[in-house]
């Protein structure tokens, strides 16, 4: 599953924008029955390979989380006293949000999803290994368990991360 701001905007550049997208999927797992495998924030979308324990479907679960997240993302950005790009950022939203019937105000999230189900070991693990490249191809860390904002490091055994996930 692959999550893009609208227009490809860099927006998770500051850590407290991460920690929304971080937050939402702590509160996924624990109140929503979803389960995450692999992960990585990039500056402009997110990866995700997920499946759900509990009875909720997993579009009812991101259709959720990114109507939250979306919310209060901009809400922090207009906060953000340090945001240099703050009026920018808003203008494109809301720009974007009204060629959107769907929206009231606001488009943070592409629409698409680009979801795709992964039914042999060797696409789980091509999947897997695109993800946790990420960073890596985009010069951000020398290897890919050194990115932060990734599950590379809950596969290569690494002690900090800022989220658990279910190994495959």
């Amino acid at each position: 599953m692959t999550l893009t701001v609208v227009h490809w905007i860099d927006v998770f550049t500051r850590k407290e924008y991460k920690d929304i997208i971080i937050d939402s999927l702590k509160y996924c797992q624990k109140n929503k029955g979803l389960a995450l495998h692999a992960y990585v924030i990039m500056t402009n979308h997110i990866h995700l390979i997920i499946s759900n324990n509990e009875d909720n479907k997993l579009e009812y679960i991101l259709r959720d989380m990114k109507k939250f997240t979306s919310l209060k993302i901009i809400n922090a950005i207009k906060d953000n006293p340090g945001e240099s790009r703050k009026k920018w950022l808003i203008w494109m939203f809301e720009k974007t949000g009204q060629r959107n019937k769907n929206n009231t105000r606001y488009q943070f999230w592409q629409q698409y999803n680009c979801p795709k189900i992964l039914t042999s070991s060797d696409s789980l693990s091509q999947k897997l290994n695109y993800i946790h490249d990420n960073p890596l191809k985009e010069g951000i860390v020398n290897e890919p368990d050194e990115y932060l904002y990734s599950s590379a490091g809950n596969y290569s055994g690494k002690t900090l991360r800022v989220l658990d996930v279910e190994l495959i």
